[in-house]
């Protein structure tokens, strides 16, 4: 696949955003309601015309780009390592994942399976950004698949939380779309030794799409 550095960026930073939905959900019980619905849709669209697209426009990665900008510019916080750590594990289980064919059939055959049933998701007005019985269907596939191959990612956070089971759901649900993501940016070519060897040239382009975002917004 030819693809641009923007687009590998752009993958990238679906990857961070799942890693920090994850925390926030595990820590905190709850996260940035937009930035989770993009993440939730992204993992539905199973194809799109570009990647972009696939997040509902580049504003739906809006949190992970801010991450790359951060973090591998060299801002850093206490939660970091915690992020690094989600990350490389998703990039490993994805990795894993692309050895297993017939699980990449079974992922793609539930998730159509799951839009089949969307109709009956969306009809209820719940007060969620995304419809508790959608990410629990989510939850259950990745339950069934990602998380029988190993090393299965250990979330860290406040035991109230990962023990009700609609927050613990909407981990996997985060989880699952990180996987995705990374999906995405090995198939536009992304790769490990470019997060260690390109961490300054992908942090100015997530700063440069951000800057172009902020620039539409006020026009």
């Amino acid at each position: 696949m030819n693809a641009s550095f923007t687009d590998r960026t752009l993958a990238l930073a679906g990857l961070f955003q799942a890693a920090r939905l994850a925390q926030e959900l595990a820590r905190a019980g709850r996260t940035d309601a937009s930035a989770f619905v993009a993440s939730i849709q992204a993992l539905m669209l199973i194809d799109a015309p570009s990647t972009d697209a696939v997040y509902g426009g580049v504003r739906g990665v809006a949190l992970g780009l801010d991450l790359l900008r951060n973090k591998l510019g060299g801002i850093s916080d206490t939660g970091d390592v915690e992020i690094a750590k989600y990350v490389i594990s998703m990039i490993h289980l994805e990795g894993q994942l692309r050895r297993h064919p017939e699980m990449q059939d079974a992922i793609r055959r539930g998730i159509e399976a799951i839009q089949s049933q969307m109709k009956f998701f969306e009809a209820e007005e719940n007060g969620e950004a995304v419809h508790p019985r959608l990410v629990e269907k989510l939850a259950e596939l990745y339950s069934q698949t990602i998380s029988t191959l190993t090393p299965r990612i250990m979330v860290n956070g406040e035991h109230g939380h990962l023990s009700n089971p609609l927050i613990a759901a909407k981990v996997r649900a985060a989880l699952f779309a990180g996987i995705r993501s990374a999906f995405l940016w090995r198939q536009l070519g992304g790769n490990r030794w470019q997060l260690l060897l390109s961490r300054k040239k992908i942090a100015g382009e997530a700063a440069k799409i951000l800057d172009g975002l902020r620039v539409a917004s006020t026009n």
